[in-house]
C-alpha cells in the first residue's frame, strides 16, 4: 500500500506538470477537437512550435482532416493520420505518402516530450530528409508504455544505439563516393575496412557524449509512459489533454498490412479555441 500511494504522488505530480506545461502563464493556448467514432480528444498546441501550430489551425479550419482515416496503427506506440489520399481509400491501397506540396521545418523542442497523449508531425526518414522537417498533414498520437524504473538504463542504451546510427549514416553519406567506388570496383577489403572505420568514429563520437536521460524525461516515462526514442527526432506540436482513453481504443483496433486497421477509423477536426496572439503579450 506504502507503495502504491508514493506511485500516485509522482503520477500527480507528472500530471500537474503536464497541466502546468499546457497553460504557460495562463495564456489562451489554441484547441483543437478530434472527433473518432471512440469518441473525442480535446488538444492543446504548443506556442513554442508556431509553425506547426498555425499550419494544423489552418488544415482545421479549411476542414482538410474531416473524413480521413487513422491509416497507421500500432499498439503501444501509436496512432497516425492525416493522409488526404486516405479519404477514399480502398482497404488494401497502400497510404502515408499523401499532403499538401510542402513541408515544414522541424521545431524540435527537447523540453516536448513524446508522453503518451503528445501529438507529433510525421515526416520522411533521415536518408532524404536530414533536415527532419515534417508532412505538411500527416501526424501521429503517442500511446506508448509505461518503463519499470529498473529498466532504465535499457533505454539510455538504446538511445545511444540510435545515436551511432544516425553518425554512421551522416559519415556513410560524407564518404557515400568512397564506398561507391570500392563496392563498384569490387574491392570488398577496402570497403569493409571502411564501413569499419566509420562505424568506430561514430562510436567514439557517442563515447564522448552519451545520451542520457533528463530527470523530467525518466520521471514521465516511469509514470505516464510514451515513446522515449522518438524524442529529439520528431516535432511534438500538441498534447491530448481529455480523451486519452480514444487513443487506446483505437490502438487495439486489429490491423493488416501496413499497420492500417481492417476496419476504417475516421477523424474530424474543428477549432474550439483560437490562438490569441494579443494574450500573449
Amino acid at each position: 500500500m506504502k507503495s502504491f500511494l508514493i506511485g500516485g504522488f509522482i503520477l500527480i505530480n507528472v500530471m500537474l506538470m503536464v497541466c502546468c506545461n499546457a497553460q504557460e502563464k495562463g495564456e489562451d493556448r489554441a484547441i483543437v477537437l478530434i472527433k473518432t467514432e471512440f469518441g473525442d480528444m480535446k488538444v492543446v498546441l504548443y506556442n513554442e512550435t508556431p509553425k506547426h501550430r498555425d499550419n494544423f489551425l489552418k488544415l482545421a479550419h479549411e476542414g482538410y482532416y474531416d473524413g480521413l482515416l487513422f491509416h497507421r496503427v500500432i499498439k503501444e506506440f501509436m496512432i497516425q493520420g492525416g493522409d488526404p489520399d486516405s479519404r477514399n481509400a480502398k482497404q488494401e491501397q497502400q497510404l502515408g505518402n499523401g499532403g499538401p506540396a510542402y513541408t515544414i521545418d522541424n521545431e524540435i523542442n527537447p523540453k516536448l516530450l513524446h508522453k503518451k497523449g503528445a501529438l507529433a508531425a510525421a515526416r520522411m526518414g533521415d536518408e532524404v530528409n536530414p533536415g527532419k522537417k515534417s508532412s505538411g498533414s500527416q501526424f501521429y498520437i503517442v500511446q506508448g508504455v509505461v518503463f519499470p524504473s529498473d529498466n532504465l538504463t535499457a533505454l539510455e542504451a538504446k538511445g545511444n544505439e540510435k545515436l551511432v546510427q544516425s553518425y554512421m549514416r551522416k559519415l556513410a553519406q560524407a564518404n557515400n563516393d568512397s564506398l561507391k567506388f570500392y563496392r563498384q570496383s569490387g574491392n570488398q577489403i577496402a570497403f569493409t575496412s571502411l564501413i569499419k572505420r566509420l562505424q568506430n568514429e561514430a562510436s567514439a563520437k557517442v563515447a564522448k557524449a552519451p545520451f542520457k536521460l533528463t530527470e523530467q524525461q525518466k520521471q514521465v516515462y516511469t509514470t505516464l509512459g510514451g515513446t522515449p526514442h522518438l524524442d529529439g527526432g520528431y516535432t511534438v506540436f500538441g498534447e491530448v489533454i481529455e480523451g486519452l482513453s480514444v487513443i487506446d481504443s483505437i490502438a487495439s483496433r486489429s490491423t493488416g498490412s501496413n499497420d492500417r486497421p481492417l476496419r476504417d477509423v475516421r477523424m474530424g477536426i474543428k477549432v474550439i479555441k483560437e490562438y490569441s496572439e494579443k494574450a500573449q503579450q
